[in-house]
């Protein structure tokens, strides 16, 4: 992408139609002097926000009725004289005003057939792209281009609808599909987003094919490419403190840097999520944010929202340019940075949708996270052959495409790990050599694990709330074993307040290696992902120790709540060590307040023998030894964030 910035800020500006003097104290001047106190290179202004209306005159739509001039234009002709980039807004998915006025534009949930819209309660309503609204839209986009031809056109609130409105129904009746089946109500709204992709991209590209489209739906899909492909750069919506947490940008990070070069991490000022005025997170926590994307192999985008009246607040724009400021000073050790991944986790989210495959993922992700692993999720159609190791969390059932890149995978030295029903056919039977012979889902829930190595807390039983799959060996290595509980937990028989200790009566096999393939029968990712135990996590890092034997690009004693990360620049290669201390306040918010300084933490990186190890960017030269084709090297200080290049 030409001229990715990495210092942006999403300025939303829903701004309800009853409030006086909208952009009344717009004041050039003052927007260039607080974008630089905030360091911001980029901002995205609008032309129309969710409750309908424009912010510059219109022939097409109704300009806000309280703003007086154009302050669309006034806000990119600010932006353009300091250099600063200015995509531009438009609300795609909500138009309240188009909703109240016309009630045939709505989007009808499947199971709202029938019934009237509810406009007693305050908020937005979905817009259906298969009807004229989406005519209208398409005016307001090219009325933009033509008039004020923009970098880039952003759009809100979009994806692939699941409608049942009178259109959308007479529509797949007359397609021969049947509204009442959802299958096809599905299908039919991968096609009216199709259609909407395509017109959006004709409207913009055939004013200016250099202006870039954005099309956000607030998460990217894993194993969608016919949808990534309609954008340009990926921006990654994932705010920690409003319900996504602090692990969900690093995984959503793991896919989308295998997708494009560019992309951003969206996050905002505020101290829980968009729309909250006059909410503000600690610095530390946005520096913390700031450098995670900067680490992850992302540019920077923070979330906050105007005052009506025009006028950016300073107070928020200096927080933003503490991170900013030091976003600034480490760009010439990001820019063009790839990043370096050892294993891959074959994305779950690719055949079982966001909700149950985004278990299974998160799972993964936050074991590869908290124990410092390189990775990336990917899709089936990612060249497995560029990492060391795989991971195929739990549901993967095989068919002959994934067989047939498994099977060539693994003939080209590759390590390959499979839990729960991962591996097996159609017939549940394993379609590689796992030196073991599937037998069956467990009957029993939960069991016990008992390891067959060393763990924190010795040799015994430990629970296991996932479900477990039962096996027999045949020739592997059997590195856990399990035993049941007495009886599952019913109103005829239960023991003690949650469940049944476990019955010594019977043990078995529950996690095996045969040459470089690995086999935990359990839904392990999944469990970790709801309960968290950490000697599941001791299991799965045995695991992947054992197939890697020592083979990792990285190594490092930061801990668990650290992340590290390796990226390649040219020539040298750029280390990030990261740290934060998280508290939930309030009901469930995650924040950052307190720094917590890590000091001399030791890494080792396997490379080409360095001239010089930098501490970055305070150009501060560190001593190393190199042997057996690895760097090593003690970080005196780690402060939130520290980069090392090594050269």
């Amino acid at each position: 992408m030409k001229d990715f910035r990495l210092r942006q800020v999403h300025l939303d500006f829903h701004t309800s139609p009853l409030i006086p003097d909208v952009g009344a104290r717009f004041d050039k001047k003052e927007w260039q002097e607080t974008l630089k106190m905030g360091h911001v290179d980029s901002i995205t202004v609008f032309s129309k926000c969710h409750h309908g209306y424009s912010y510059h005159p219109t022939k097409v739509n109704t300009m806000n009725p309280t703003l007086k001039f154009d302050l669309l234009k006034a806000q990119l002709e600010a932006c353009e004289e300091i250099g600063v980039r200015a995509p531009v807004y438009i609300s795609a998915g909500f138009d309240e005003k188009d909703a109240v006025e016309h009630h045939d534009w709505l989007r009808v949930e499947p199971s709202n057939i029938g019934k009237a819209p509810d406009f007693e309660h305050a908020g937005y309503h979905m817009m259906c792209f298969n009807t004229a609204y989406l005519d209208k839209l398409i005016a307001e986009i090219e009325e933009v281009m033509v008039n004020y031809n923009p970098c880039e056109i952003f759009l809100d609130i979009v994806g692939e609808p699941m409608c049942c409105c009178e259109k959308c129904c007479a529509d797949m009746t007359a397609a021969g599909l049947d509204y009442n089946n959802l299958k096809d109500v599905e299908a039919f709204g991968r096609k009216v987003y199709r259609n909407y992709l395509d017109r959006v991209e004709e409207a913009v590209h055939k004013h200016n094919p250099e202006t870039i489209i954005f099309q956000n739906s607030g998460h990217v899909s894993k194993g969608r490419r016919d949808l990534i492909d309609t954008i340009d750069c990926l921006e990654l919506e994932s705010l920690p403190t409003g319900g996504w947490g602090y692990d969900h940008f690093p995984m959503s990070a793991a896919y989308a840097r295998t997708q494009r070069d560019c992309f951003l991490g969206m996050t905002g000022k505020f101290h829980q999520t968009w729309g909250e005025f006059g909410g503000f997170k600690h610095p530390n926590a946005l520096r913390y944010e700031a450098a995670l994307s900067l680490a992850e192999g992302g540019g920077c985008s923070i979330g906050d929202q105007m005052h009506p009246e025009g006028l950016l607040n300073k107070s928020t724009y200096a927080l933003i340019g503490k991170a900013y400021a030091e976003v600034e000073a480490k760009e010439p050790w990001c820019k063009g940075a790839k990043y370096i991944a050892d294993i891959a986790v074959l994305a779950a989210e690719c055949i079982k949708g966001r909700g149950e495959g985004g278990w299974h993922d998160a799972g993964a992700n936050r074991i590869l996270l908290e124990t410092n692993r390189l990775y990336d999720f990917i899709d089936l159609d990612e060249d497995f052959t560029k990492y060391k190791m795989l991971i195929l969390p739990d549901i993967w059932v095989f068919d002959e495409k994934i067989k047939s890149k498994i099977d060539d995978y693994l003939s080209q030295g590759g390590k390959l790990l499979l839990s729960g029903k991962s591996g097996l056919d159609k017939n549940n039977e394993f379609c590689i050599d796992t030196g073991v012979k599937f037998i069956g889902e467990n009957e029993f829930r939960p069991t016990y694990f008992i390891p067959e190595f060393d763990t924190v807390n010795g040799k015994t039983e430990y629970l296991m709330r996932a479900v477990n799959y039962r096996f027999d060996n045949i020739d592997a290595e059997i590195v856990a074993n399990g035993q049941n509980p007495y009886f599952n937990r019913t109103a005829e028989h239960f023991c003690s307040h949650q469940h049944a200790p476990n019955d010594r009566r019977l043990t078995y096999p529950t996690a095996a290696i045969k040459g470089n393939v690995a086999y935990i029968g359990w839904d392990i990712f999944r469990g970790y992902a709801e309960s968290g135990d950490f000697h599941i996590k001791e299991l799965v890092a045995y695991v992947i120790e054992r197939l890697m034997n020592g083979n990792f690009t990285i190594e490092s004693s930061i801990p668990d709540r650290g992340i590290v990360t390796l990226l390649q620049q040219n020539d040298r290669k750029i280390v990030h060590l990261l740290y934060s201390h998280t508290t939930v306040r309030g009901k469930n918010t995650e924040v950052i307040e307190d720094i917590v300084p890590l000091y001399n933490v030791d890494v080792s990186v396997k490379c080409n023998k360095p001239k010089r190890v930098i501490l970055v960017p305070q150009n501060e030269e560190i001593s190393f030894n190199y042997s057996d084709g690895r760097v090593s090297f003690t970080v005196p200080k780690v402060e939130i964030h520290q980069m090392i290049s090594i050269e």
